[in-house]
Parts: structure tokens; C-alpha cells; sequence
């Protein structure tokens, strides 16, 4: 008779699972809540204190750490050493161990206190789960509720080979390295150790991509496991499945509408940059203000909005070629009309105000670049030039500022009354950044329009071409040592300029 050892949190289909091991003729032994619940269903489990000769002690803390366990799972049976030790010292093999761990990810997710927090560090289980890992090809080790029937099956049909088994490890060792891993994170925090010297991170698959940057890249989307709520949580009401560059895409647009809090606003992004931006009184003003901003490229294009779609709003994004639209909410024949686009992907946002994530990371072929979110929009707004700025433009100010955040550096954001008439950006030069975004908006009436730029003015030639096309004010960081010039020619010129202490460079 083959011996399983059972240990388990997540009680999720373990009676079936013990019973069909019983079956198959493996002695069950168990602990603690896992043996009574195992007992109470008719499993003829035996506790681990029959098996050691020693109680569970301190208050469960100590009751798998013993000989009489790790014996069992790491003698290897191809070694006579090992075979004679164990029967010497009357170790009994184990065969098989099946365990998840205490709930630590629920109780940081609950916002335990610290002493709940540590009595959730599970330690007998991680012992276990690596000594089987570890002599994987004599111990079958068990760690995902989903891998229960394919386990029974594979035992049952003598096709738990070396493979299956080394994919069972795998998956272990997987459990405990992200486990460990969000211990990790829980003190570094607790400690305020905001760049370890060994940062530990664990992500999970939660979604397959249609394809990466291009077609011929596989993709994947990963979750940090300790987030717990991020501005990418949706769920997707219709359409084909997303691709790599629609996440990529789809964050630049719902994190550009979360700049603007409670107003209501609709940002239109393409190829990971803005191309309309827009405030109205209402979704609907907000969105076709959006669109006219630049009809040509919204053209397959994702347009995210923090207002719940009505129907005349969704007859509008309906009329062109859009590849995700992104809102909190719907109405019901707002919906409809969206599905009558067969590929449309229309995606339901859960967490437009989330900011639990702490890093931007960027991995570069083994090396990988760590740094805080960019968060903080605005240091102080000085007034650095004799003209001062109206109320409406100071307004349009923060809103061109809240745009450039997310157009890729050299960045120039066009705007006037809470719409983006014009979007520079991805230039090797500031001055030609400005200049395509004026070029390529013929039609456009600049006259009184109110520029916005990621970064400071080497040279005052952004100054005198705004001032050429129309544009009446201007707010950048300053922090040039050639700032002065940009400041006088806007004194000679009239025209209001207005620092803004944070550079927003988006690389």
C-alpha cells in the first residue's frame, strides 16, 4: 500500500481526491482541519501524530517538521543506502503529497495586522512541498486543486513518468517562489525599504494574447500577485481576443482618463499615445469633442471614457473603426449598438481610481529597470513671465500638462478649452515635435490655444514658433539653464508662461 500525505487550506475538492487515492490503494495521512474534515466524509485517514509518535505543538506550528515525514519523502529508492536507513529507522514511504498553503495573499488582501500576518506564513507546508519537489521522481507532490483528477487518472493509468512528474515540481516550486516572494515584499514594506537590494517579484498568467507587438511574437498578460487592484482589471463584454499592443495601448488611455478625477472625460489613444483628448459636460460632448479633435487617427484607435455610455454616444463610436472601447459602464441598448461590431472589443473597467501598483518596470534582456509610478503631476505652477495666464487658461494649463503625460517624449500637447487640438510627440527634437503637431493639423485654429510641453526649452525656439501659429500661453517644467531666453521672448512677445516643477518625459 502507497502512502499520500494530505495537508490542505483550500479544502476545494480534497474529499473526492482522497477518496479516489483510497481506490487506488494509497493509506491517506492528515492534519489538523484537513483530517477532521477527511474523517467526517468517510476517509479513512490517519493523523500525523500516528505517523511521527509526537503531537501537533505550538498551537499547530510544529506538527510535519520530523524525520519521520521528511524521511519519507526525500530517501530515494534508487540508492541502497537510503532503502536500508529508512528501514532501519521503521521511515515509512511516502508516495504522494498533496498541499496548498495558508492564505497569506488573502490576509495581506484583507489588511490583517502584522500578527495575523505572521501566524499566515505557512511553514511545515513549504517544507513539504519542497523535500517531495525535490525527490519528484519517487514523490508525486500536489499543489493545484485543478491537477487533482489528472493526478488520479495519470496513477490509475500508469502514465505518471518521469515528465509528468517533473511537471508537477515545476509547478511546485512555482507555489512556494511566489509565496516566499510576496513574504518578501510584506516586510520590505513593512520595514519601508522601498528599493531592496533584492526585490522580489512574482506575476501570474492571467491572460493569452492574441500576439505580441507583432504577429509573429507570442504574449501573455501577467498580474503582480501583490496588487491588488489595478487600473487593467475589466472584463470584456465582446470581441476578439486582445493583443499585446491593446494593453499596451488600452493602459496609456484609462491611465490618462484617471488624470482628470471626477471630470468627465474621453481620451482617444493610438499606437500608445494620445490622439484626442476631451472634457464636456457630458459623455457625449466629451466624446465627440474627443473625435473631432482628430478623426483621421482615432481611426483604429482605443477609446477609453470614465462616464457610463448612453446610446447616442455608442451610435457615434459605432459609425467608425475603433479596436477596444473602455468604459466603467454601459446602458443596455448602449451595448447592443457596440455589438453590432463583430470584432469590437468592449471592455467593462472595475478600477478607474486604482493606484496600488508602485513600480514601472521595464525588463531589458536580463537587465531590468526599476522605478516609482509617476504619479505626482504638478510641484508648484509659477508664473515666470510678466503676462499673466486667465483663469481659462490656466485651466487648459492642467489639462494640456495632464495630456503630455502620456505622448511619447519630445512631447507637445495643442489645447484649448478642455480639447486637444494638436499632439507632437516620439521627435529627437523638441522644436520639430511642436512643429508636426501644428503642420499636421492644417485645419486647426491655434489662435488662442495654450501649448503644453513634457519637458523644459533648450532654446526659445518652441516660443516663437507657438507664438507664429497663434498659440497665447504656454506651461513647461523649466529647469534649463537657458530657461531665461524662452522667458524673455515670451515677455517681448505677451505671451503667459507658467512652470511647472515635474518633467513628464515618456519614453
Amino acid at each position: 500500500m502507497r502512502r499520500a500525505l494530505v495537508s490542505v487550506t483550500d479544502k476545494t475538492g480534497i474529499v473526492e481526491f482522497c477518496k479516489g487515492l483510497e481506490a487506488l490503494n494509497f493509506e491517506i495521512v492528515s492534519t489538523g482541519g484537513t483530517l477532521k474534515k477527511l474523517q467526517e466524509e468517510g476517509v479513512k485517514a490517519i493523523a500525523i501524530d500516528d505517523v511521527t509518535g509526537f503531537p501537533e505543538i505550538l498551537d499547530g506550528r510544529v506538527k510535519t517538521l520530523h524525520p519521520m515525514v521528511h524521511g519519507g519523502l526525500l530517501f530515494r529508492r534508487d540508492v541502497e543506502s537510503h532503502v536500508k536507513t529508512v528501514k532501519e529507522m521503521g521511515i515509512t514511504p511516502i508516495d504522494l503529497v498533496c498541499v496548498n498553503l495558508y492564505e497569506f495573499e488573502k490576509a495581506l488582501k484583507a489588511h490583517k495586522p502584522m500578527e495575523d500576518m505572521i501566524e499566515n506564513i505557512d511553514i511545515g507546508g513549504p517544507s513539504m512541498i519542497r523535500s517531495a519537489a525535490k525527490n519528484f521522481k519517487d514523490v508525486l507532490i500536489v499543489t493545484k486543486v485543478e491537477d487533482y483528477d489528472n493526478v488520479l487518472e495519470a496513477i490509475k493509468n500508469g502514465t505518471d513518468d518521469y515528465d509528468f512528474r517533473l511537471n508537477l515540481a515545476y509547478k511546485a516550486y512555482t507555489t512556494t517562489g511566489a509565496y516566499d516572494a510576496m513574504i518578501s515584499r510584506y516586510f520590505a514594506s513593512v520595514c519601508h525599504d522601498e528599493f531592496p537590494e533584492t526585490l522580489n517579484l512574482s506575476f501570474k498568467k492571467v491572460e493569452h494574447l492574441r500576439y505580441g507587438e507583432n504577429s509573429q511574437q507570442a504574449a501573455n498578460k501577467y498580474r503582480d500577485t501583490y496588487v491588488e487592484h489595478t487600473l487593467l482589471d475589466y472584463e470584456q463584454l465582446h470581441g476578439k481576443e486582445i493583443s499585446f499592443n491593446n494593453v499596451n495601448d488600452l493602459y496609456g488611455a484609462v491611465a490618462c482618463v484617471r488624470e482628470f478625477g471626477d471630470q468627465i472625460v474621453t481620451a482617444a489613444i493610438k499606437h500608445s499615445t494620445p490622439c484626442g483628448v476631451a472634457i464636456g459636460k457630458t459623455g457625449y460632448e466629451s466624446y465627440m469633442k474627443a473625435y473631432e479633435a482628430d478623426p483621421q487617427s482615432i481611426f483604429g484607435g482605443i477609446v477609453a471614457c470614465n462616464y457610463k455610455v448612453d446610446k447616442a454616444t455608442a451610435e457615434k463610436m459605432h459609425s467608425i473603426f475603433l479596436e477596444i472601447v473602455a468604459a466603467p459602464d454601459y446602458d443596455d441598448d448602449a451595448l447592443e449598438i457596440l455589438k453590432g461590431k463583430k470584432n469590437l472589443r468592449i471592455l467593462k473597467l472595475k478600477n478607474l481610481d486604482a493606484r496600488d501598483a508602485k513600480y514601472d518596470i521595464k525588463y531589458l534582456e536580463g537587465n531590468v529597470l526599476v522605478q516609482e509610478l509617476n504619479t505626482k503631476m504638478f510641484d508648484e505652477l509659477k508664473v515666470v513671465t510678466n503676462a499673466q495666464p486667465s483663469e481659462q487658461q490656466l485651466s487648459d494649463m492642467e489639462f494640456g500638462m495632464r495630456v503630455v503625460k502620456y505622448v511619447k517624449s519630445n512631447a507637445i500637447c495643442i489645447v484649448k478649452d478642455g480639447v486637444t487640438l494638436a499632439i507632437g510627440g516620439g521627435q529627437t527634437s523638441r522644436v520639430w515635435a511642436l512643429e508636426n503637431a501644428i503642420h499636421n493639423n492644417p485645419d486647426k485654429e491655434f489662435n488662442g490655444a495654450v501649448l503644453a510641453s513634457d519637458a523644459f526649452f533648450p532654446f526659445d525656439d518652441c516660443v516663437q514658433t507657438a507664438a507664429d501659429a497663434g498659440i497665447k500661453a504656454i506651461i513647461q517644467p523649466g529647469g534649463s539653464v537657458r530657461d531665461q531666453d524662452s522667458i524673455d521672448l515670451c515677455n517681448k512677445l505677451n505671451i503667459p508662461m507658467v512652470f511647472s516643477g515635474y518633467r513628464h518625459f515618456r519614453h
